[in-house]
């Protein structure tokens, strides 16, 4: 178990590296799980506003993400009403630096609607990742059903990003 989560470990850290800045939404049904990434966004001058303890506010075009899936990206962009909501927004709020770790919270907006978490944030190889649950139901999304019910879309969705911070 332990080789395992090590494989994992490092396959993430490998893949982390080989992307600059990518926001990444991850699910599960009651059969598979599937992963929506938007690597379709640039920050600037990210690693002076990490000296003064400042992180960009993220403004993602819903129509970005890809679930490397067609039916799945479709599914996706329909549950999150792109055409009415065609922003995610997450914002960076109160950041506390202590070494290469930054608590702080942030502002998730989606279908105007918000919802503030606390998260922690590791800086590793010029990179700032950083990863939180959220809910459909925390932004009144009733969780999406296939198949006349027999495919049931979980409400927990792993929020997951990397900015690149040289």
């Amino acid at each position: 178990m332990k080789t395992l989560a090590t494989m994992i470990l490092l396959f993430l850290r490998i893949y982390i590296s080989a992307q600059e800045n990518f926001v990444q939404i991850n699910g599960n049904t009651n059969i598979n799980s599937f992963k929506c990434i938007n690597t379709s966004f640039k920050i600037s001058n990210l690693g002076v506003n990490l000296s003064n303890k400042q992180l960009p506010n993220l403004s993602l075009k819903v129509d970005d993400f890809d679930c490397h899936h067609k039916i799945m990206t479709s599914d996706f962009k329909k549950t999150l009403s792109a055409d009415e909501h065609p922003y995610l927004n997450i914002k960076f709020l109160n950041v506390d630096k202590n070494k290469n770790i930054y608590n702080t919270q942030i502002e998730v907006r989606m279908m105007n609607k918000s919802k503030i978490y606390n998260i922690t944030l590791c800086m590793e190889n010029g990179k700032l990742t950083g990863k939180r649950i959220v809910k459909f139901s925390d932004f009144n999304i009733k969780p999406p059903k296939k198949m006349g019910g027999m495919v049931v879309v979980k409400d927990d969705l792993n929020l997951v990003f990397a900015l690149d911070a040289t």
